[in-house]
């Protein structure tokens, strides 16, 4: 982590676009506009997906035999990438990043129109499309999400009930308590952190942003201020708790040996208590319990621990977006098959995730956040590339693993420090971050 003060050098770095990424040509800015006769449309495109998974055991291809029932002039193809964001961001010095991509977060939201064909005017977009401000682009669209997610934490009901805990806690105090009850009384690990693999540190726990003040424009409000973790605020109550799960003993002994896909049928059989992820991982969880000869419906989700006004709230977010590449000579075919995917493949009920159309319901795994009216918060993206580039000049890295690491390793002893002082340098270097960014 760094020390020294932030020069002006180092935010510009942070503003421009990729480094390395200059597009391997000039945009078109021709739209990618929904095509109206399924019969006219044509061509072979390719999709990259991060879903090695769906390509390898052919769910994709699936997908595409059903789309060309629809559009059979057209072939879909498909490559999934293990390393999605890095690759892609290589491939995006030329033309050759697929007809549809997934648009990688490392690309500065203002520079979409180097690299994406609009789909649409935003307002329009907004009237069919939940998360568009997330791609809005001086009134244009270039992506719609591939599904939203709602964060909370998955836990085994079976194993929280034989702790003797039947309702969902209203406080981190309380959360805290429940997790002794379930390592006293159970045997299992109360919190698992998924260390070692990262990503679950740096995707769900910084996704809660909004989650406690039931406010959706949390997120956008950290553009303007100089302490985020000051206390009471979004970030100090939610890495607050992780801190403290760790530091009490509430977690797995060695974090540096945790294994995401094992851990799936751990919470499945009972031996983990619960983790922090999106709604999609529940029917994740689910199947790693079927396939175990364990019962799936032990699989549950509850929000985060706090409450405004006596109500959870959840934030809701945008998955990965789906966009058309600018240089694609396949255009509507593209765009046929982004409409296609979001509005008629299921993708998103299959994945647990909440459909970017306005018109559908909310998944199967959220029932109980409404049975229990927990108020889903659509998180704004509207200044999403200035806490971009402050946080990447501050380089704390809010979407990267790194701090909430050294933030456990502080909590279990593995690194000197204190909660206090740790907060006081992460909002040291963020003012002085923003204080560069307003000049």
């Amino acid at each position: 982590m760094r020390t020294k003060p932030l020069s002006a050098m180092v935010l510009a770095a942070a503003l421009l676009t990729v480094a390395g990424c200059g597009g391997g040509g000039d945009s078109s800015g021709e739209a990618a506009g929904s095509p109206s006769d399924p019969a006219k449309v044509s061509g072979t495109i390719t999709v990259l997906t991060n879903r090695t998974d769906l390509v390898q055991d052919s769910t994709m291809k699936k997908y595409a035999a059903q789309f060309k029932k629809t559009y059979p002039k057209v072939t879909v193809k498909f490559q999934g990438i293990t390393d999605y964001e890095g690759e892609v961001k290589i491939r995006m010095n030329t033309d050759n990043y697929g007809d549809v991509l997934l648009i990688p977060g490392v690309i500065a939201k203002g520079d979409y129109p180097k690299f994406f064909a609009p789909l649409g005017a935003t307002k329009e977009m907004a009237r069919t499309y939940r998360f568009t401000g997330k791609t809005d682009v001086e009134g244009k669209t270039y992506g719609i999400a591939n599904f939203g997610t709602a964060n909370g934490f998955v836990y085994n009901k079976a194993v929280w009930k034989k702790a003797g805990i039947d309702d969902w806690p209203t406080t981190p105090a309380q959360f805290l308590d429940d997790l002794k009850q379930v390592k006293e009384k159970t045997g299992a690990t109360p919190y698992y952190t998924n260390f070692k693999d990262g990503w679950p540190l740096s995707g769900a726990w910084t996704n809660n942003v909004g989650s406690v003040s039931c406010d959706g424009k949390a997120w956008d409000a950290l553009a303007a201020s100089e302490k985020p973790w000051k206390s009471g605020s979004e970030l100090n109550v939610n890495d607050t708790l992780l801190y403290d799960i760790v530091h009490e003993k509430l977690s797995e002994k060695d974090p540096t040996t945790t294994n995401w896909e094992a851990s799936k049928t751990q919470l499945a059989k009972g031996k983990i208590g619960s983790m922090m992820l999106g709604s999609w991982a529940v029917n994740q969880m689910r199947g790693a319990a079927t396939a175990a000869g364990e019962n799936p419906d032990d699989i549950g989700f509850m929000p985060f621990p706090a409450q405004k006004n006596g109500q959870f709230c959840a934030t809701l977010v945008s998955d990965y977006q789906l966009a058309v590449n600018t240089h694609s000579d396949h255009k509507p075919a593209a765009r046929a098959w982004i409409d296609w995917f979001t509005e008629k493949s299921g993708f998103a009920a299959k994945e647990g995730g909440v459909s970017a159309l306005t018109s559908m319901s909310f998944p199967e795994v959220l029932k109980p956040f409404q049975d229990n009216d927990v108020k889903l918060v659509e998180r704004s993206e509207a200044t999403t590339e200035q806490v971009n580039a402050i946080d990447n000049a501050a380089e704390i890295g809010l979407s990267k693993p790194d701090y909430r690491q050294k933030l456990i390793d502080i909590a279990r002893g593995a690194q000197k420090g204190s909660l206090q002082d740790y907060f006081a340098d992460l909002d040291k270097r963020w003012a002085e971050a923003a204080s560069v960014a307003g000049n």
